[in-house]
C-alpha cells in the first residue's frame, strides 16, 4: 500500500494555520535575516554590523547585501560605506498595511476609545520573539506615550500584548515559544515564566492581563483571534496615578471597556465577512 503523503495545502487545512511540508530555502532565510536586522531608528548598517547582528558568517553577508542590492532591497551609501534598506521595503509595508482587513475594522473603533478617554489603544502581531503593532491611536497627553506607533516592536515576554498573545496559543505552541525565549534569559527565567503564566491564568478567567512594562504606565491586553484564523493582541495603556486603589479602579474600568472593543471588532468583522454574497 502506498502511504499517502500530506500536501502543505491540505496540511495547513486540517490544522487551522499555515504548515509547510517541503523544506525551505536556507538562501532566503538568511536574505530576510539581512533585511530583519534593520530597525526603527537604525539608518545604515555595515557588512561586518550585519554580520554581528545577524550570526551569518562575513563572506556569506558580503553575497546577501550584493543580492540584495541588485534586486532592489537594499541601497549602497557610497560615503558611509554601508547599507540601508530599498524604496521597495516601503511599498511592501504599505500593501501590507493596506491590505488587512483588521485594520479597516479595528481603527475606527479603537480611535473612538483612544479619543473619548484620552488613553492609548493599539494593536498586534507577533514576529519572531517580538509584538510588532500595526496600529496605535495614541491619545493621551504625556508624551511617553507617543514612542510606540506602527512598525514599533515590544518584547513578547514582558509585556501585556505579548502574554496575551501567548493566552491565545495552543499549549504546545505556547511551550515552543516559551522555550526560545528563555534562551535570551538567564537566572531570572522562573521569576520571569511565573509571572508571564500568571498573566496567561488570569486571562483565561477574567479576559486580560495587565504589565507594567514602561516606566510610568500600565496596560492592559486581551487576546483577539480574528475570524480568518489569525490571532492578534489588544490593548489600553494608561498612566500609572498617585494612590494603588485608584490604579486598580482604573485597570477594573479600562478592562471593561478593552473588552467591549474586542468585541464590537468581532461582531463588526463577523458581520462584514457575512454581508458578503457567495
Amino acid at each position: 500500500m502506498t502511504k499517502e503523503v500530506l500536501s502543505s495545502r491540505r496540511l495547513t487545512k486540517e490544522v487551522g494555520r499555515f504548515t509547510r511540508v517541503t523544506p525551505g530555502s536556507q538562501s532566503l532565510e538568511r536574505g530576510l535575516q539581512i533585511l530583519r536586522a534593520f530597525r526603527l531608528g537604525i539608518g545604515e548598517l555595515t557588512n561586518a554590523e550585519l554580520a554581528r547582528r545577524t550570526g551569518l558568517p562575513r563572506p556569506t553577508v558580503s553575497r546577501l547585501t550584493r543580492s540584495l542590492v541588485d534586486a532592489g532591497f537594499l541601497s549602497y551609501d557610497l560615503q558611509l560605506q554601508a547599507y540601508r534598506l530599498g524604496a521597495v521595503t516601503l511599498s511592501l509595508s504599505q500593501a501590507f498595511r493596506y491590505g488587512l482587513p483588521v485594520l479597516e475594522v479595528a481603527l475606527p473603533l479603537m480611535r473612538k476609545v483612544a479619543e473619548g478617554e484620552q488613553i492609548n489603544v493599539g494593536l498586534a502581531v507577533p514576529d519572531q520573539l517580538e509584538m510588532v503593532y500595526l496600529e496605535s491611536a495614541r491619545e493621551s497627553r504625556m508624551g511617553i506615550f507617543r514612542r510606540l506607533s506602527a512598525g514599533s516592536r515590544i518584547p513578547i515576554e514582558l509585556t501585556s500584548l505579548g502574554r496575551a498573545y501567548l493566552s491565545g496559543l495552543p499549549k504546545p505552541e505556547r511551550q515552543q515559544l516559551l522555550g526560545r525565549i528563555a534562551q535570551q534569559h538567564d537566572k531570572g527565567w522562573p521569576a520571569l515564566l511565573a509571572e508571564i503564566n500568571r498573566g496567561v491564568m488570569h486571562i483565561k478567567k477574567n479576559g486580560y492581563c495587565q504589565a507594567s512594562w514602561q516606566t510610568g504606565v500600565i496596560a492592559i491586553a486581551a487576546p483577539l483571534p480574528a475570524p480568518d484564523q489569525t490571532l492578534y493582541a489588544l490593548n489600553i495603556s494608561f498612566p500609572i496615578g498617585e494612590k494603588e486603589a485608584e490604579n486598580s479602579a482604573q485597570v477594573k474600568r479600562y478592562a471593561q471597556m478593552l473588552l467591549r472593543l474586542k468585541e464590537q471588532i468581532l461582531e463588526t468583522w463577523r458581520a462584514r465577512i457575512e454581508a458578503v454574497p457567495l
